[in-house]
């Protein structure tokens, strides 16, 4: 009997189950929840132990500001400023990013206290800590004093309950921030002003890229006492005890608007939530998140719920708004621009989100794609190039590849009119042969198109690192180029692009099948480890947070008959799989390199495997393809705060999930396409954006011995894939159920 075999038979087992246990499970807690608020079931707190790196605190869907305990300020560990287990809490920050692997944002933070103390810092009972959509509290032990925090679109509210009454502090460092620099301290200019009850100001910060951030706070009592701290030893930034003069029972309240532009762009965001209602800002914010939770519709356990609906919360949070109330924004090159009209947006975790969030938005939230994209091609216009990681209306540099080039041809692919269809290609084309200029802190090596063209792929010993993963992420920017080109009309412009996505093969060892570096005389790389994982920051080498196993099916993400064809056919891929998933050994100690999560070599904690599970429907086995993503849904994601396993990195990590439990995959984003599976609920429903409703059926979805050999959209004939803009007419899509050909004893 083959290893393959055997492992599809151990997978069929634990299915088997998994199935009798949660077979009887649904029957006696399904209800008719139908009424329920759908927030109820969702858990901020998922991801906030370990490597998920999301936060507990508020925030408006896509909003401005993300108020929030940070528990330290520089490491990996801290890079959404929070942790589960951190057993001090330094202050609450205003802004932050969900999930990503390095620091930045946290500005601005505040810290209230009972008592004038030397160290602001507070333990807190963990049992005094909740957090739900639009609201987060815990009460500070050192300090005396209940925090809660809310947010609108643009405004941080904070609300304290101190112990007493008298004359309470509030600590304001501006020196504070997220950041990863051990070498030097991130503030460049900061300039602070008091007001009779507030204060106001700008700085510029140099982290993970530079940017302006302006602020204004106002609290709802006057400031009776302000004191400026003297400078630590490498401060470039002011702290400011402020002190408040509070009857017994009062509390006090603080709002605080941000802006990329200036002081009165801040001032105007924090007063776009007037008054000083907490309560109702809390509760609009909540209603927001019912309303886009409330698209989809799931039958599950109310476990599953919390998993379901907590992944889709953290995929709607970012990207962030940074356009202010009047529509300006600072761009990348420091200017200050202003959208006439939509919404401007940053927090673009480009190299992440556009295999499978981006695609959720297109279905979930298509009132925002428009104004994704269009960001996208302001950036360009101001950079001179696509963004590739942009945060704060700053560009990182961060990542490989052309990751806005996809998410530009699959909007347009499906649809999406709302931006200049030429000026996008025109930025796509530039992007792709030009040099990229920007200065990175992070990557050894970013586009050098003449070198690329010259050999048609980059050699390791003159293309600087990650030369292989490099070469293939090309590939994906290539062809979304070409298609952009082909719908455009462009077919000359199409054909050359389409050619140079192509060149992925000339680092496919033929004796290996993997994808192996070359050097500028055509050499392969010797010695040759496939499972050493490489990345630029801690093991420089030719591949991206990964090894050779895991990028060498990155060619599917678009040209999977292309990658099947090279590795042999159908069989000789499945075989190659097999081997990917249940002859080599998961790797230890690698973590912090996205080697997480594990099923031989599959990394579901790192993006370049994501996709891979799906390729079995290019296979004779599509059977095996379904049980792996059941049981990496299983595995890897729980309602407890350990329950994702890698970094959220904005919103990817979850919308996988919500992909998976839909049962369809966007394998190849750039096309519009969805690959079929097999759901994770016998139904959903999804509320399109015209008033339909597209109904998921999927019959005895736990029956362990079956899979779904094809679905049929509306009682059409028999489909294995789907295109969005078939989908999005509504209607019943109904996947059929067969026994498993290998079923197992």
């Amino acid at each position: 009997m083959s290893k393959a075999h055997s492992a599809m038979q151990m997978l069929v087992r634990y299915a088997a189950v998994i199935a009798a246990l949660l077979g009887a499970w649904t029957a006696s807690v399904l209800q008719a929840e139908d009424a329920e608020p759908l927030t109820q079931y969702v858990d901020p707190f998922i991801g906030t132990d370990g490597t998920g790196h999301t936060f507990p605190g508020p925030s408006a869907p896509f909003g401005m500001v993300q108020p929030g305990p940070d528990n330290g300020a520089t490491g990996w560990e801290y890079t959404s400023g929070y942790q589960y287990q951190a057993p001090v809490i330094l202050g609450f920050s205003q802004t932050r990013a969900s999930g990503t692997g390095i620091p930045e944002l946290g500005d601005v933070l505040v810290m209230p206290s009972q008592m004038r103390r030397a160290d602001f810092g507070s333990t807190y009972a963990k049992t005094s800590e909740t957090a739900r959509p639009g609201y987060y509290a815990v009460t500070l032990t050192d300090n005396d004093v209940r925090v809660e925090l809310t947010a609108s679109e643009m405004t941080a509210f904070h609300r304290y309950s101190f112990g007493g009454g008298g004359r309470v502090w509030v600590l304001v460092d501006l020196q504070h921030g997220l950041t990863f620099r051990v070498d030097r301290q991130p503030v460049l200019e900061s300039h602070a002003r008091l007001t009779g009850n507030g204060i106001e100001g700008w700085q510029r910060r140099s982290n993970w890229t530079t940017r302006t951030v302006a602020f204004s706070l106002v609290f709802d009592h006057p400031i009776a006492e302000s004191v400026e701290l003297p400078r630590r030893e490498g401060d470039a930034a002011q702290r400011y005890l402020l002190a408040f003069d509070l009857a017994e029972g009062t509390v006090l309240q603080m709002k605080a608007g941000l802006s990329t532009a200036d002081v009165e762009g801040a001032r105007a965001n924090r007063e776009t939530t007037p008054g000083w209602d907490f309560d109702a800002v809390a509760k609009a914010t909540e209603a927001q998140w019912e309303n886009l939770l409330s698209r989809i519709a799931i039958e599950a356990p109310k476990t599953q719920k919390r998993v379901f609906y907590t992944a889709l919360y953290h995929a709607l949070l970012h990207p962030s708004r940074i356009t202010d109330a009047d529509g300006r924004w600072r761009g990348p090159d420091g200017r200050i621009r202003k959208a006439e009209t939509g919404i401007r947006y940053s927090t673009l975790s480009l190299w992440d989100t556009f295999r499978a969030a981006h695609p959720l938005y297109t279905l979930i939230v298509p009132e925002r794609v428009d104004d994704f994209v269009q960001t996208m091609i302001d950036h360009g216009d101001a950079a001179g190039r696509l963004p590739m990681w942009a945060i704060w209306g700053g560009e990182t540099g961060t990542m490989i590849g052309e990751p806005a080039l996809p998410v530009i041809a699959e909007a347009w692919a499906k649809g999406f009119r709302g931006f200049d269809g030429k000026r996008a290609l025109d930025l796509m084309v530039r992007t792709s042969t030009e040099d990229s200029t920007i200065h990175s802190s992070v990557e050894s090596g970013l586009p050098v198109w003449s070198l690329y063209e010259q050999y048609g792929y980059y050699p390791f010993d003159l293309g600087g690192g990650e030369t292989v993963s490099r070469t293939l992420e090309t590939g994906i920017g290539d062809d979304a180029t070409a298609r952009m080109a082909a719908m455009l009309g462009e077919d000359a412009l199409a054909g050359k692009f389409s050619r140079r996505a192509g060149n992925w093969r000339n680092l496919l060892d033929p004796e290996t099948r993997l994808a192996r570096g070359r050097d500028s005389k055509g050499a392969w790389r010797t010695p040759f480890d496939p499972l050493k994982p490489t990345s630029p920051l801690n093991n420089p080498g030719d591949y991206t947070e990964a090894n050779a196993w895991q990028y060498s099916w990155t060619p599917a993400l678009f040209d999977p008959d292309g990658l099947v064809e090279a590795m042999g056919g159908k069989q000789a891929f499945r075989a190659k799989l097999d081997t990917f998933f249940f002859d080599l050994k998961p790797l230890e100690g690698w973590a912090y390199l996205g080697q997480e999560a594990m099923i031989g070599q599959y990394a579901h904690g790192n993006e370049p495997s994501h996709h891979i599970a799906w390729l079995y429907a290019w296979t004779d086995a599509p059977e095996t393809g379904q049980a792996l993503v059941r049981r990496i849904a299983q595995d890897f994601y729980a309602d407890t705060p350990g329950g994702l396993i890698g970094n959220e990195d904005a919103g990817q990590m979850s919308a996988w999930y919500v992909f998976a439990t839909l049962g369809l995959y966007p394998v190849v984003p750039a096309s519009g396409e969805y690959v079929l599976g097999r759901p994770l609920v016998t139904r959903a429903t999804v509320t399109l954006a015209n008033g339909a409703e597209l109904q998921i059926d999927s019959p005895s979805v736990q029956a362990a011995d079956s899979f779904s050999p094809y679905a049929t959209l509306r009682s059409g004939p028999p489909i294995t894939r789907v295109k969005h803009q078939d989908i999005v007419q509504g209607g019943r899509l109904t996947f059929a159920i067969a026994s498993a050909p290998h079923p197992g004893p």
